[in-house]
């Protein structure tokens, strides 16, 4: 049960999703658990319905749920204040990194033989700041292009901006 509270309190304390690796790296770090358990741990909350999972290419993204928020109000005070402690400290180090990893979506899939869609997002604060599809000829192009999206994506939000205004 502890595990399944760290988790919770942890996704209460972002305002944006946070990765099943962001998450996994935490709580080893500080060696409170293992692999395993953090995973039945996840997949425990989600089965509860206390956490959602969006899963984009290789990622899950996991948020926190009303009822997640709730049940975390009411156990909260089992988590030791030296975990909540940990997790403040951590949080306030890496909280700009862990957003940004979250923060530029890109993703593919097969429309039919020779046709894929490309899907690229950047999100700020819950907000779609750019919500981009393309159609493309390959898997290759369609994996070149997500793996181009964080790097190229603030030149050509910037590019589409300066076009459609002027």
């Amino acid at each position: 049960m502890l595990y399944k509270l760290i988790i919770l309190y942890i996704l209460s304390r972002v305002d944006f999703p946070l990765s099943n690796a962001q998450l996994t790296a935490f709580i080893l770090e500080k060696e409170y658990t293992n692999y395993f358990n953090i995973q039945r741990a996840i997949s425990e909350l989600l089965d509860d319905e206390y956490i959602t999972v969006k899963t984009i290419r290789n990622s899950s993204l996991y948020k926190l749920t009303d009822t997640g928020k709730e049940t975390l109000l009411f156990f909260d005070n089992l988590i030791s204040s030296g975990i909540k402690e940990d997790i403040e400290e951590y949080l306030k180090q890496n909280k700009y990194r862990l957003k940004e990893e979250v923060s530029f979506l890109a993703d593919y899939t097969q429309i039919k033989k020779g046709d894929f869609s490309v899907r690229l997002s950047v999100i700020e604060r819950d907000t779609r700041l750019i919500d981009l599809s393309l159609s493309v000829p390959t898997e290759e192009d369609a994996i070149l292009i997500c793996n181009k999206w964080k790097e190229k994506s603030s030149d050509i939000y910037a590019y589409l901006m300066s076009a459609l205004l002027n």
